[in-house]
């Protein structure tokens, strides 16, 4: 019977899967750096993670929500674009509509207000990056 516990060589070289949360990254962005435009560069900035590590990047996996043309159609032309900009770089792109829900909430006054927000999932990165060392996948 094998041993359950048996020890993992860690191979020379590491590969490498980043997956992103473009709603996250932007919005991390703009609280860290007061951008307020998605001009960010997904490959090159896996390129870089990968790279300060020495690991070997063997693929992106982009996820976001993009808004419905009707609430506002610059924005969705803008990510259409920028979507297919990143398959042509070979990343592959996750996307569906930003997802919208009515909020209430009570003002200062006693009255009630009820408005559209975008929803988010919060996560604390924006980015993870997953590593394959013999074959067992491991989350950093």
């Amino acid at each position: 019977m094998a041993d359950s516990k048996a020890q993992l060589n860690e191979p020379a070289t590491k590969r490498a899967i980043v997956f992103v949360d473009g709603q996250n990254l932007f919005y991390g962005a703009r609280e860290a750096f007061g951008y307020h435009f998605p001009n960010y560069d997904i490959s090159k900035l896996s390129r870089h993670i990968c790279q300060s590590q020495a690991w070997n990047l063997e693929q992106i996996r982009f996820y976001t929500g993009v808004p419905d043309p009707e609430d506002d159609p610059a924005k969705t032309s803008f990510w259409t674009a920028k979507l297919a900009s990143m398959r042509r770089q070979g990343i592959i792109v996750y996307s569906r509509a930003l997802r919208y829900r009515n909020k209430t909430v009570k003002l200062a006054d006693g009255g009630i207000y009820t408005f559209f927000a975008r929803g988010r999932k919060g996560h604390r990165y924006p980015y993870r990056v997953g590593r394959d060392w013999n074959g067992g996948a491991e989350r950093v």
